[in-house]
């Protein structure tokens, strides 16, 4: 067996990038090529609600916002396509608007879907806690919002559980809407 060389099976983000567009959209974990499913209407009103909302955050704090499908590059093996993400000015200041992302957004957002929402609470989470991610949001499309965020260290702890009322981010300064907005058709 001399002269023979393990192969990786693994799928990197180079790779991935040369695949021919087949209209789908793909994320890596730990080269695990996933296809993500597209989403439902109810799931779009209100992802549109969440970027309306953070692109008037942006416009009061600077930074900016980006809707799906977008690279956030983790790692070589890691590529996730959050519904939505919000880079402050200081993390916006480091993208190169032509390029996916390689810096790790200051919030993430997902719309649970029946397909997606072991993953988005399991893997898609810890990958994200992993890198650094400070908030991450979860809304269940039946009208709850959960809040997670880092507190010292790499793991997304729960910060609240939202079906009414008030909310503030607890890392995004003046961040701060009626959880309302997100389910009212």
């Amino acid at each position: 067996m001399a002269g023979m060389r393990a192969v990786d099976p693994r799928v990197s983000y180079a790779e991935l990038a040369r695949w021919p567009d087949d209209g789908r959209r793909y994320e890596l974990y730990d080269g695990e090529a996933i296809v993500v499913p597209a989403p439902n209407f109810r799931h779009q009103r209100i992802l549109v609600r969440v970027m309306e909302l953070l692109r008037e955050y942006e416009h009061r704090a600077g930074g900016g916002v980006v809707v799906a499908p977008f690279d956030i590059v983790l790692s070589q093996y890691d590529v996730l396509q959050p519904d939505v993400v919000y880079f402050g000015p200081a993390k916006r200041a480091l993208q190169d608007p032509l390029e996916a992302a390689y810096v790790v957004p200051d919030l993430a957002v997902e719309v649970l879907s029946r397909s997606t929402a072991r993953r988005d609470r399991g893997r898609k989470m810890e990958l994200l806690a992993r890198h650094g991610l400070p908030e991450y949001w979860l809304i269940d499309p039946d009208g709850a919002l959960e809040i997670y965020a880092t507190r010292g260290g790499t793991q997304l702890l729960p910060a609240g559980v939202f079906e009414s009322g008030s909310v503030a981010s607890p890392t995004l300064s003046g961040l701060s809407f009626d959880v309302a907005r997100l389910f009212d058709d």
